[in-house]
């Protein structure tokens, strides 16, 4: 059994499952790459002066909404990390519209976003390329669920292609 193959239903909660089942390839490392591909791909068609667009009132920016995936990524990284290392400690959840509120008005540029994208993947790319099978199966609780390493990886990767769907339907 290769453990960077698509996760199991029960190593991720029910809602996270939209996610794994978006992400496509044989194994972990190739979702994350295929993922990102697809993200630059689509982020390439998006003009500069559309960054800002909004498809209704109250909904993120298009910057708004590549931020918050390069976020989320960072935060389903660390807890894949942490749980790796065995650490017991459950960890919080966060509040994904309050931390787009807090890009509003944010200097960065669509490119330099997805520069930070790029770095981001990378490293997520590396983390879970450097942890054995055992790492991988582990397991840990975040925002009050049970979550595996592995499963987190596969979450990285389609919850960038749920949001380049978002991306493609709604707002180009």
């Amino acid at each position: 059994m290769n453990a960077l193959e698509r996760p199991a239903a029960g190593e991720i909660p029910a809602f996270y499952q939209r996610y794994i089942d978006q992400a496509d390839g044989r194994d972990l490392l190739e979702v994350l790459a295929i993922a990102s591909d697809r993200t630059w791909a689509t982020v390439r068609r998006i003009p500069a002066e559309k960054a800002h667009f909004r498809y209704a009132p109250g909904k993120w920016t298009i910057e708004q909404l590549i931020q918050h995936v390069v976020d989320s990524e960072r935060v389903f990284a660390y807890r894949a990390l942490c749980f790796a290392r065995k650490d017991a400690t459950e960890l919080p959840g966060f509040e994904e519209d309050d931390w787009a509120a807090a890009t509003e008005g944010s200097p960065r540029s669509l490119r330099a976003i997805m520069t930070d994208h790029d770095a981001v993947r990378q490293a997520s790319i590396t983390l879970f390329h450097g942890l054995t099978a055992e790492e991988l199966h582990r397991t840990g609780i975040a925002n009050g669920n049970r979550f595996s390493v592995r499963a987190l990886g596969w979450a990285i990767a389609g919850h960038a292609m749920h949001h380049v769907h978002i991306l493609n339907e709604r707002y180009l």
